[in-house]
């Protein structure tokens, strides 16, 4: 199965929190798996998408409790690693999709750039040099897609 990570930051605005959800339930249409951080903002946002769709979400937790999970995460894996969780979120993921986000998501646009992973970035404040630009969540899950497929 395909695995997409979200990545953005753990409190957003209405405008943001519209784009994870459709990034999300984009994801889950297309028969992929949703991994993110597990906890608010952009991840639960995306989450509560995915499940809209009965999609499958993943969710890394920064913290040493399942509890700190939001509602919409299916499996929740505690790490205990803080940050530092972001690398097996890049790790994990097929490619990622930010949307918006903060330094927390900047260090794992970093990771996934240095592991050669795909990152397409949506209402981004930043242009880093290796990333994908989308212009809607449609777009964003879109390329992320054909990213995966170009690379099998």
């Amino acid at each position: 199965m395909i695995q997409i990570g979200v990545i953005g930051a753990g409190s957003c605005d209405r405008e943001m929190e519209i784009l994870a959800e459709e990034v999300g339930a984009e994801i889950a249409r297309n028969g992929a798996l949703l991994i993110c951080g597990g906890l608010g903002g952009v991840m639960e946002a995306s989450a509560r998408g995915a499940k809209k769709e009965s999609g499958t979400t993943v969710g890394l937790l920064p913290g040493d409790s399942r509890k700190s999970a939001n509602p919409y995460i299916d499996i929740a894996i505690v790490t205990e690693m803080g940050h530092a969780r972001n690398v097996i979120i890049a790790r994990s993921s097929d490619a990622l999709i930010a949307v918006g986000g903060e330094y927390g998501t900047l260090s794992e646009i970093a990771h996934s750039l240095k592991m050669g992973k795909t990152v397409v970035t949506l209402n981004s404040k930043w242009d880093i040099e290796g990333t994908i630009r989308a212009s809607d969540p449609k777009d964003a899950v879109r390329i992320a897609l054909n990213s995966i497929s170009e690379k099998q």
